[in-house]
C-alpha cells in the first residue's frame, strides 16, 4: 500500500515503520469522516487504551517496587490521562496527519485535546496490531520517555496540594480568575491568575480553565518552593 510523503515523515517521527499501512490511516481517521469503506479510530482508541494502561502499570510496578497500590494509582492516573496523551501526541505532531472532516477542520480539530489524545491511543493501538505488544510498549515508553520518572510530581493535584499550603499557614483558599481570553471560539485558550491572601500569584493560560487553574498552581508551588527552600 503506497502512502503519502506526510504519513511517511510521521512515521518516522512516531518511531515505527507500519508492515500495515493501513492500520495507522484508520488510526488517524476521526468520526467526522469516517464512512462505510473508511471506518473511524475509536475502535483502535478503545484497544489502545488497555495497551497504555497495562504499559504504564507495568512500568510503575517496576520502577518502585516499595510503592503501594494506593501510591501507584495517582501516578498511574498521571500518566494515562488525556491530557498527558494529547501531550505525547503534539511531540510528534499527530495533529499534522489527523483525517477529519471539513467542520471538524474548520473548527480546530488538529488543536483539540480530546481528538489528539483518542487519536494517539489508536495509533499505539495500530502498532500493536501491526507488530505485538512487546513492539508496542517499547514504543510507549520511549514516547513517555521522562514522563514517567517525574511522575511523583505530575501526579500531584497542584490546585490540592496549594490549598493545603495555604491552609497549614492559616490562609484563606487560593483565589482563581480568568484575566484574558483570546482565539476563537471553538478553540479558546483562557489565562487564568491563582493569588493567595499573602499577595504571592501565579498566572497560566491553557485551552480550558480548568487546565490553566492546574497549572497556575502548580507554577505557584513551585515558586513557594523555591521561596522557602
Amino acid at each position: 500500500m503506497k502512502i503519502s510523503a506526510d504519513i511517511q515523515a510521521f512515521q518516522t517521527r512516531l518511531g515505527h515503520e507500519f508492515s500495515q499501512p493501513e492500520l495507522l490511516l484508520r488510526a488517524l481517521t476521526h468520526s467526522s469522516i469516517s464512512s462505510a469503506t473508511r471506518p473511524d479510530n475509536q475502535r483502535l482508541e478503545f484497544l489502545g487504551d488497555r495497551v497504555l494502561g497495562l504499559t504504564m502499570a507495568e512500568a510503575l510496578f517496576e520502577k518502585d517496587k516499595s510503592a503501594s497500590e494506593g501510591q501507584l494509582a495517582p501516578r498511574f492516573n498521571a500518566l494515562v490521562r488525556k491530557e498527558t496523551c494529547a501531550d505525547v501526541a503534539r511531540q510528534i505532531d499527530l495533529g499534522a496527519v489527523l483525517k477529519l472532516g471539513r467542520s471538524e477542520m474548520m473548527s480546530g480539530g488538529r488543536r483539540k485535546e480530546a481528538l489528539l489524545a483518542d487519536a494517539m491511543e489508536a495509533v499505539i493501538a495500530a502498532v500493536y496490531r501491526d507488530a505485538g505488544f512487546e513492539v508496542a510498549k517499547a514504543l510507549v515508553r520511549k514516547l513517555w520517555g521522562k514522563r514517567i520518572d517525574r511522575v511523583e510530581d505530575d501526579a500531584r493535584d497542584a490546585k490540592t496540594a496549594l490549598q493545603e499550603w495555604a491552609q497549614a499557614r492559616g490562609q484563606k483558599p487560593p483565589k482563581y480568575s480568568e484575566v484574558a481570553r483570546k482565539g476563537p471560539d471553538h478553540a479558546p485558550i483562557f489565562t487564568i491568575e491563582v493569588t493567595l491572601e499573602s499577595g504571592e500569584a501565579e498566572r497560566s493560560e491553557a485551552n480550558s480553565k480548568r487546565q490553566a487553574e492546574q497549572a497556575a498552581a502548580k507554577a505557584l508551588l513551585q515558586k513557594l518552593e523555591a521561596k522557602n527552600g
